[in-house]
Order: C-alpha cells, then structure tokens, then sequence
C-alpha cells in the first residue's frame, strides 16, 4: 500500500473514533458508588440527609437521588421508582428538589445519523478516487519519464565548457539553428536531426549537451537510456513515443539521452530475439527519429563511450547525422577547465595551474575537477581557509594510485623486498628516453592493495603509441620482478600485476597493432567475441588454433626480449638500485630530484626526436 492509502485510512480511523467518543460522552453516566437504598433510609432515620435531588431519567419511573449529606459528603442513589423515593424523603422533612426530565438529544437522535452517513460516503468517494488515481498511474507506466527544463531554467553556457573548442565550434551551428532557423530553411538547409556525442567517460559529454540547451534557451528533456527499458513488454517504446509526443509540443526543443547504448545496441544479437524488450524500444526510437512522422524543431541528442555496440540503423544519416568525439583534453584544455574549477576555491601563492596541466596528462575534465575537490578536502581537513600546492600534490597520488596504509605494520623483509622492486621500476623509468621521469617512488602501502609504487610524470600529451614506447613499458613492468631475482635470487608474487599488464601490452603489438615479423601485419583480436558487447554467443574464432600458438609464440619472444634488455640495465645500474633502495628503506618516500640525484654519471640516449635526456638534473 502507498503513502496515500495509508493516509487516507488513518484519517477514516480517527473520524471513526472521534464519533464513538462523541456517542459515548452524550449517553455517560454516572457509575455507581455502591449506595444503596437501605443505608440511605438509614441515614434520612438518623437524620444525616441535608439535601436531596430527584433526577428522573427520560425513561420513567426510574432515576436517581443525588444526596448531600450534613458533613458535606455527596452519594449518588440509583432507584426503580422515582416518584415513590421522593414522596419518601418529603415525609421526612427534607429538603427535596426535583429536575425536569432530560429531554432528547438532538445531536444524537439527528444530526449524529446523517453524520455518519457522510462520513461513509467522503469515505468511499476518496477510496473510489484513489482506486482510480492507482489505475491511473498503472496507465501512465508507458508515460515518459524525460525531465523537462526550461529554457530559462537552464543557466549552464557554453561559456562553462572549457577545453572542448573544437567541440563547441561544431556544435554552434546546432545553437545558430534553433536561435534563428529561417536563417538556414531560407537557403534549402536542413539542420542535423540527431548528434552522438562519443567519448571516454568524464570527458564532459552530458555538460556540453546542456551547455548547447542553455545557450539556445530553449526546452531540453534529458533522460537516460536505462529509464526506457522495463520487465514490461511494450513499456519502452511507449515512452519513447510520448516522450517525443511531449517534445512536439515544446518544439523548437532538445532532447538528450544519456549512456544511449543501454537502449539502441545492436539487434539480433541478445538472447531474446527479435521480441525482446529492449528491441522495441530501438525500433519505435529508430521510427520517431526518422520515420513517417514529421519532428520539425527536435534536436536528438545522445552521449555513449560505446559507440562500437551502437546498432547500425541508429548511426545513419537521417537519425544521428553527425557524430561528435569528445577526446581528452590537452595541456591547453587542461589549464582551462582547472581555472574553471578553481573558481570557488581559495588558491594559495604557491598553486601553479599550468604546472598542474603538464603533469596530468590523459586527466579527463572529471579526473581534474576530482583532483582539486581532494585538495581542498586535504586543506579542510589540515584547518586552511585555502588551497596550497601541497595539497594538489597529495591528491594527485591519492586520485592516481590510492590512499596511503602509514598505520601499516610490515615487516623489515618485506620493505626490503618492496624497495628493491620500486627502485627496479623507478631506473627504468628514468634510464629509457620514452616513459618517464620518476615523479615519486615509495614503499608505503596504498588502498589498492600494493606495497609500494613507482609513478612516473609524463611531460607530453600523445595521440598514439609507437612500437618502441610499447616495448620500454613492458621493460619497465617487469623491472620490479628483474630487481627482485638480481637482489634476492628470488621471487614473490607482488609482480603479478606488472606481468599482468606486460603480457597485454605484448599480445595487443601481435594480435592487434601488427608489430610482430612472424605474425605480420594482420589483425588477429578477438576482443569482438565478447557477448556482453552486443555479439553473438556462438561467434567463431577469426583465425586458426595454429595460428593461436604462434601468436602465443610471439607474445612469448617478446616478453623474453625485454626481459633480457631491462635486465641489462638495471645490472649496468647496480650500484643506484642499492642506493635508492637504501634511501627508501630510510625516508620511505622520495620524490624526482632525490631520486635523479642518485645518478652520479650521465647516460648518453639516442639521438631522435622528442627523446628525453637522461642526465641529472
């Protein structure tokens, strides 16, 4: 039962009873006292009776006396025969009074009836009501539930959105058009029914859509691609056609559907054929966007990160005719969108924002407006009215690694074992022109579970990955297990994760990227397999099981490879991998230049362009 039906029967169980008191206060009598007929004789015998009152009852003869005695004490008589009692008591020569008989109740008799009868009736009448507004709301299950906002409620601008130029310059033609659509109607233009914004997520995808409804100021329905689809048959594509019914009426208007590839992925592919749910619900979104009907004015929207499982038909001209990629900001973008996000928060002398931009390279506008929420929580937390730089700092390693476990109890072999492995990533690091520099390397245990970390400081923004970048990181992830073998002739498990990630950055180079000589330049992933993209679950292999093995084969070689060559290295390097492991068992924390300063000798790189010199700073 809902709130309202609770409702309404609490409010007919308390009419109920303040009626029944009513009845029972106007029928109330006066208990009895045990007074009885005997002792009052006795006491008019004895003279004890100063005043008596006969009180008839409406049914006579019967009544009652009420007796006054002479030490001031007041009884109560009930009697059969009122008439005889008091003929008594004036033979005894007391004063004696009687009250005219009571007559009847008009409220009772009356009004209490009829009073009833429409309570009852309010009653039923409300029931019958709430029974309707119930079926009422199982009729408007298929209504939409798109959240509409005003042009005029709606105060996010373009202006809002930093480090997506591009973006927004394609996306000014969308605002020119619902501003003044005769401009473009005038020359045989047709602006773009549908535009699918696609990008990783926290690019700012679902803001930059606001910001075009906010700068046209005109109605925008924004609703998620989830709130389409029910256990219902037929719910979905209900919705969608009411949804759009409703943005007729508003039109010029917006419509935006958030995380679309919950409703529009590919057809055929699920487990419920042609008649599942959310089949439907594409197809009446496919007729609605282009179809017979005519949507002048509606401008469809959609944000996706998974515009690979999209169904075909919704990617065409006519439904989505222009397609968007919300990419990551650059150093440039990233320096915006911080001052954006610095606006409302005290920044001490010492906070560089462009600094902050270089060193977060690949920080979507979610991971940046995150980074300075942390510092000013840490600033919070330390008692400061403002951000310093500090703080930046610690959440930049709080919101790129985890928290960190200082109250941690390890033990001396454990910090040995974890100060090697560190200092075998950070030489790598620092000695390969394509990965680093270090930023920070330490052994104190963070949230993800790791016993320590090495974190490099990328100085560029780059578009691509070259074969020899690739290479260096698997050197890299597998200088901490190198380390580990050369120091203690031993191994532990607290490499799995860099062997994890070496071995997927070798198969992608074969299988994916055609970096391999043997394999050759053919694209053998299977990534396409997975069923929970949208394919089918009977889907073959596109290559042969000879092939597997010398893909396996190949993966192998490489992760062999640089393995032998990391080695090299850090051995080469022996002499800085006990420094910085001793220096780390000692400050457990060491940042770029205490680690750079171990290096007492310079290390000549090749010569190519963009390659980092690896000489102490």
């Amino acid at each position: 039962m809902n709130k309202s039906g609770k409702s309404i029967y609490l409010y007919f169980v308390i009419i109920i009873c303040l009626l029944l008191f009513t009845v029972w206060v106007g029928t109330l009598r006066v208990p009895s006292n045990g007074y009885t007929r005997g002792e009052f004789e006795r006491q008019m015998e004895d003279g004890e009776v100063a005043v008596v009152t006969v009180c008839p009852n409406k049914d006579t003869p019967t009544g009652s006396l009420e007796v006054i005695l002479k030490n001031g004490e007041e009884r109560v008589l009930y009697v059969t025969d009122v008439t005889q009692m008091e003929s008594i008591v004036r033979e005894h020569g007391i004063d004696c009074s009687v009250e005219s008989v009571p007559e009847e109740s008009w409220f009772l008799n009356s009004v209490l009836p009829i009073l009833i009868v429409v309570v009852v009736c309010v009653f039923f009448f409300v029931m019958m009501n709430s029974q309707n507004s119930g079926g009422g709301k199982m009729m408007n299950f298929g209504k939409s539930r798109a959240r509409l906002l005003m042009g005029g409620e709606n105060k996010i601008t373009l202006e809002e959105v930093a480090g997506l130029k591009e973006e927004k310059e394609e996306l000014q033609e969308i605002v020119e058009f619902l501003k003044e659509p005769g401009k473009f109607t005038k020359v045989g233009a047709r602006i773009p029914k549908g535009v699918l914004l696609e990008g990783a997520p926290g690019t700012g995808k679902t803001l930059l859509a606001k910001a075009i409804a906010g700068e046209a100021n005109v109605p925008f329905f924004s609703i998620s691609g989830s709130d389409f689809v029910e256990m219902f048959v037929g719910v979905g594509a209900s919705r969608v056609r009411d949804m759009f019914a409703e943005a007729k009426r508003h039109a010029p208007c917006i419509i935006f559907i958030d995380e679309i590839d919950a409703v529009a992925r590919r057809r055929g592919t699920g487990m419920g054929g042609g008649h599942d749910e959310r089949e439907q619900t594409l197809n009446q979104l496919l007729v609605e966007m282009d179809g017979f009907g005519v949507n002048e004015g509606i401008i469809v929207m959609a944000a996706t990160n998974r515009v690979d499982i999209l169904d075909p038909a919704i990617l065409r001209p006519g439904r989505f005719d222009r397609k968007i990629t919300v990419v990551s900001p650059d150093v440039r973008g990233r320096e915006d969108i911080l001052k954006v996000h610095a606006k409302n928060k005290p920044l001490g002398d010492d906070v560089d924002l462009q600094q902050i931009a270089q060193t977060t390279a690949g920080f979507t506008g979610a991971d940046l407006e995150n980074l300075l929420n942390e510092a000013a929580i840490n600033a919070a937390m330390d008692k400061r009215a403002f951000v310093r730089q500090d703080d930046i700092k610690k959440a930049f390693i709080k919101v790129g690694i985890g928290a960190e476990k200082k109250s941690r109890i390890i033990s001396e072999k454990e910090k040995k074992i974890t100060a090697y492995h560190e200092a075998g990533h950070a030489i790598l690091f620092h000695v390969l022109p394509d990965v680093g520099p270090v930023y920070t390397v330490s052994i104190i245990p963070t949230g993800l579970g790791a016993a320590g970390y090495t974190m490099p400081l990328p100085e560029k923004d780059e578009m691509f990955l070259t074969k020899g970048k690739m290479i260096e990181d698997i050197m890299v992830s597998l200088g901490g297990r190198i380390a580990e073998e050369i120091i203690f002739d031993d191994i532990t498990t607290g490499a799995s994760s860099d062997i994890k990630k070496a071995t997927k950055v070798a198969r992608r180079m074969v299988t994916r990227y055609g970096m391999s000589d043997n394999i050759g330049v053919i694209n053998y992933d299977d990534d396409d397999d997975e069923v929970f993209i949208g394919r089918d679950l009977a889907h073959a292999k596109n290559h042969s099981e000879l092939v597997s093995g010398e893909i396996d084969r190949e993966v192998k070689t490489i992760i062999d490879d640089c393995y032998q060559k990391a080695k090299a290295i850090i051995m080469e390097h022996e002499d800085v991998l006990h420094k910085c492991a001793n220096l780390l068992l000692e400050k457990e924390k060491i940042n770029r230049a205490e680690f750079e300063s171990l290096f007492d000798t310079y290390y000549p790189q090749p010569e190519e362009p963009g390659a980092r010199v690896g000489e102490t700073e």
